[in-house]
This record gives structure tokens, sequence and C-alpha cells, in this order.
């Protein structure tokens, strides 16, 4: 058995593709129409039988568990031999089936098969391969190489919502300038909620910030060459590491393929806390094969995760956050269990009095507080320029001639206004129950307050 070590995954090219298409979370895409085409396209039984003969024998050659290849194509040729695919008319219909069918034997979400009906030996206009990569790499720059939204959050937390792993030899440096985003900020949330997957070097370098020494993430089995592929943290890295930033990863149910290696990798190095959703359950890369002469291409696991720590990996069960919750309420709360870390820390006045004041207003958000139509009427009036008023079921705030924002509850007698959030609203009782005065306060300390006039 080869074993390559693999460190650096800014510079190392791997041979064939390979991870070239480690998967984007898909289940089967609709049938792929040619130019022109108007489709949907006829199917006989003569080629639905090559159909099985093709993807049996490369299923039997790469798949990466040769017996579970066994066991599909035995599920595929005995229900053609009694004609349960015969009512399958269009190749739409019957390579859905066909992934069904796969799937239902080795619960593989990366693999399936589909139309294709491309043909380059017959078109003109067919692009060349150096034309077709440089139209993926100016689709990858305008998704900006998965990187979505970069930010500082309140209380200092920093905020990286990645929708994909680019290959971080063209990803590279839009991943860098993102890190040192990070470098002064005291916590790190990366959002792989809507992140389906990509490509293991992105991983390596992104990963590489987080460890101080060089660090064994994952490796994968190769079946087809009997070799092992090793992916390792980088030594250096540009710009400042994050090695003593606490990290939090947020995952859903979409989080797929490399996103999920990273959550895996992070989760049993204990290096990230996890929040969200169980995620899908893919850990097999893949490559694309295309059958042109039956107009079809199968996207084929080719390999497995094997993490060092686990000894296994995450397929088909996906991996459990350290804390379930709804994906769409993960940043909210993450979010919260930074600022809750940093308090143990925090001595500083100031960043303290950020940090607390952003931390309600997330609990809040998390654990909403009900206001009875009975409360509401208690606090409206007026209170010298400022008005409260009930309005279809909700309170508002208005002061002077400004616009009117509805009060969402924090706690008894506190609220704040989502479009001001430097600014809340509190309500004091005299020793009756009675709402006497309003007080309002801000996020640097100042307070200003008035009596009910009305």
């Amino acid at each position: 058995m080869k074993l390559l070590r693999l460190k650096r995954g800014i510079l190392v090219s791997l041979s064939a593709a390979v991870f070239l298409l480690f998967g984007v979370f898909a289940g089967p895409v609709p049938a792929q129409q040619g130019p022109g085409d108007d489709g949907p396209h006829p199917i006989d039984a003569g080629l639905r039988a090559k159909v099985i003969d093709s993807v049996a024998a490369a299923l039997n050659k790469t798949y990466v568990f040769p017996e579970t290849a066994r066991d599909m194509e035995k599920l595929m040729r005995r229900k053609l031999k009694k004609k349960e695919y015969d009512t399958l008319d269009t190749y739409d219909a019957f390579t859905r089936q066909l992934t069904e069918d796969m799937r239902s034997v080795s619960h593989d979400l990366h693999l399936w098969v589909q139309p294709f009906w491309e043909l380059p030996a017959e078109r003109t206009d067919t692009l060349t391969d150096k034309e077709q990569e440089e139209q993926a790499l100016e689709q990858a720059r305008y998704r900006n190489f998965g990187f979505e939204k970069i930010e500082r959050l309140p209380g200092n937390i920093g905020y990286i919502d990645l929708r994909g792993f680019a290959d971080a030899k063209y990803g590279g440096p839009t991943a860098i300038a993102a890190m040192q985003m990070m470098a002064y900020c005291d916590g790190v949330i990366i959002d792989l909620r809507r992140n389906g997957g990509g490509s293991p070097s992105m991983i390596q370098l992104l990963s590489s910030y987080f460890f101080d020494e060089t660090v064994h993430l994952n490796s994968f089995y190769i079946r087809e060459t009997d070799s092992i592929q090793q992916f390792w943290t980088q030594a250096n890295v540009p710009g400042p590491k994050l090695v003593d930033k606490p990290l939090y990863l947020l995952t859903s149910d979409y989080t797929f393929s490399a996103a999920e290696e990273f959550t895996y990798n992070m989760k049993n190095l204990e290096r990230a806390f996890i929040v969200g959703d169980t995620t899908g359950g893919g850990a097999h890369p893949v490559n694309m094969k295309i059958f042109y002469d039956i107009h079809i291409r199968l996207k084929l696991p080719f390999g497995r995760a094997i993490n060092p720590i686990s000894g296994t990996n995450w397929e088909g069960t996906g991996i459990t956050p350290h804390l379930v919750v709804p994906s769409d309420q993960a940043l909210d709360v993450a979010h919260k269990g930074l600022l809750d870390t940093l308090l143990q820390t925090v001595d500083h006045p100031l960043k303290r009095q950020v940090i607390e004041w952003t931390r309600d207003g997330l609990a809040a958000r998390i654990n909403p507080v009900k206001v009875t139509a009975r409360q509401m009427k208690e606090y409206s009036g007026t209170f010298g320029p400022r008005v409260i008023t009930v309005e279809d079921g909700k309170l508002y705030y208005q002061r002077n001639e400004n616009p009117h924002y509805q009060l969402i509850p924090m706690a008894k007698d506190m609220f704040m206004i989502e479009e001001l959030d430097y600014f809340r609203v509190k309500f004091e009782r005299d020793k009756t129950g009675k709402v006497v005065k309003i007080i309002g306060l801000y996020d640097n300390g100042h307070t200003d307050e008035h009596e009910r006039s009305i």
C-alpha cells in the first residue's frame, strides 16, 4: 500500500483530478439537455442494458467498497431481468431509479447517475479543457470562492459565512484575506450551514490557522490504487495564526462532504465547538465518469475518509453537533456562547459592558419573552417626548417625530429595538405596580428618563 503525506495543500496538485469533485451535496439532478434539445429523451431495453453494464463495470473497478459494488450490480441486473425497468422509457426516469436502487444498497449520497447529452466529437463549439477550466474558475471568482460574508459581529466576534471549499490553488488568497480579518477578533464563527463541500486543500489551509504545530487532519484510502493519502496542516501560513481564538462551527442537514470533513476533523481534534443540526453524512471523495456513447454520467466515490483519531468517518451518519439546535437559531446560540466564554476572562469594564449588552440581546432572541395584552396596556402612554402605543397586538416606541419602532421584550419591563441595537427601553413602576417612568438605556452606559405625563 502506497502512503502519501500531503502537508502543503496550496502547493500540491493531485493527479487525475483527484478530489476535484470532492462533492457538493446533491441527489439526482434534473436530466441534462443538450443545446436545442426539447427532451425528455427516450430509452429502450437495449440501452437500459448497456447503461447497467457500464455502470456495473465502473462500480466494480472503482467504487470504494467492492462487496457493495457487487451487491448493487446484483440488484440492478435482477430488476432488469424481471423487466422492472421496462416502464421507465425516458433517460431521466431510468437514471433516477438506478440512483435510488444503488443508494438503497450503498446508502451513499455521493453516488448518482444521470443523463448527459454533451457530445464533444460532434460539436464544433465545444469548449477545450483549458476553456472549461477558465469558465469554472470565473464562476468560482464570481462566488468569491465560497466566502459569502466576512464580518465582525458585536462583541468582537469574527464571522465567516462559507458556502463552499474552493481549491486553495485558486481560492487561497481570498481565504488568507478572510483569516487575516479574524486575527484581532476575540472569537471566530465559521458558518457551514449552506456548505455542500469542495476541496480538501482549502480544509488544510483554513485548519492551519487554528493550530500551532503541524497536525494530521485526515486520510483517504483510494481503492483502485490501494493507497492512502494523508492531509496535514501547514506549519506556516501568511499572517497571524488564530491558535488561541475559540472557534465555533455552525452546521445543518445540508452541511455535506468537505464541509463535514472540516467539522469532523475539528471536532475530533477538540479544536471547535459545533452548533446546529446533524450533518448530511457524505464522507467519500468522488470523480465524475462520462459515457458519451450511452449518454450518461456517473458520480462515483472512489475512496473513503479515515480520521486519524476515530479511525473511521461520518459516512451515512453525519456529525452530531456538541449542541443540537435548529439550524436557523445556530448563529445566535453560537454568538451568545462565545460571549459567555469571553465574560469568564475579560476584565476591562468597557469590553465587559459591550459583551454583556450583546449577550443579553441574543438571549432575548433565543428565548423570546411574551407580553400579554394587559401588560401592553400598562406600558402604553406618553412619557415626555416618548410615546408608547399598542398596534395590532404589538408594542411600539416613538420619540418626537422620529420613526416608531416595535419593542421586543427582553425581560419584565425591559425591551429592545431591532433597528436600534445601541438602545433599550426600561419601564419603572411605583410601589403599587403602576408604570410611572420610562428609562432609555444606551450601550455606552448613558441613560435618560422621563416621567409618565399621560
